[in-house]
């Protein structure tokens, strides 16, 4: 049987290389309770080596994200409902903006049968995953291409999204701080989502319940400037009353949707 210690070596262990760790995905791994994960978590967080999350824990950088290559397995399940839900919520005949991350493109992936939408991105997956729909059109953004996501940001990509109006910005963001800020690592990312929700009829969240709590560097906006929230989880009590106080419609994407 594991001892506590050597339990929470390799709780840190999978954190750093997994970039979250779930409650209930390590009482599972070590057939345990969820009430001594708990415990195990708390002490690793007492110590810094981890910072609490809703549901669970992840190292506490807020500088820099984790590898494309690790959110892409990054709660993929959970990612795959939320992107279910999203495109239920989009009706034909739409336009959109989708922008940088890999819960969009399983939203892109959801959207695929859809008829007659016109698709502005900054996401060359997002565009791969759409540009062969017949019911599609893609416009992708101008601006320069990271390697590591194929993400496009710059000055260009923000000239060409002002050519637009569209009617919903689906946008992902790396955080959403308790006090209701939506945060992401990288500057010019942010520049990029806060130009598609000023060009766009209403906005949509999509994020995980790992996203809840985590902190990163740069500012997005406020959940007030949101329309529309699609996670996996009820948001917790922390952030219910800042979600009822901006208006803002909180939709958990469950496995029946």
């Amino acid at each position: 049987m594991t001892t506590s210690a050597g339990r929470r070596d390799e709780i840190l262990q999978l954190a750093r290389r997994e970039g979250f760790v779930s409650v209930e995905a390590l009482a599972d791994r070590f057939h345990v309770t969820p009430q001594t994960i708990r415990r195990d978590i708390n002490a690793l967080c007492d110590d810094g080596e981890l910072r609490r999350h809703h549901g669970g824990a992840a190292p506490p950088s807020s500088t820099r994200n984790l590898d494309y290559t690790a959110r892409q397995v990054l709660n993929r399940e959970a990612k795959q409902r939320i992107a279910r839900a999203v495109a239920a919520f989009i009706p034909d005949g739409s336009s959109l903006f989708v922008n940088i991350g890999t819960t969009n493109e399983a939203v892109a992936e959801a959207l695929r049968h859809h008829q007659g939408l016109q698709i502005i991105t900054n996401n060359l997956n997002v565009a791969a995953t759409l540009a062969p729909a017949p019911g599609i059109e893609v416009i992708i953004t101008g601006g320069l291409v990271r390697a590591r996501d194929l993400g496009i940001v710059g000055e260009a990509t923000l000239d060409v999204i002002r050519q637009f109006r569209v009617d919903t910005a689906v946008i992902g963001a790396s955080g959403l701080d308790l006090d209701g800020a939506l945060l992401d690592f990288d500057y010019r990312e942010v520049r990029v989502a806060r130009e598609l929700m000023a060009n766009a009829r209403e906005t949509v969240l999509a994020v995980d319940k790992s996203k809840i709590g985590r902190r990163a560097m740069a500012k997005i906006a406020d959940l007030a400037t949101l329309d529309h929230v699609f996670c996996d989880a009820p948001p917790p009590s922390e952030l219910a009353a800042i979600v009822e106080a901006a208006k803002v419609t909180w939709h958990v994407a469950d496995d029946g949707r």
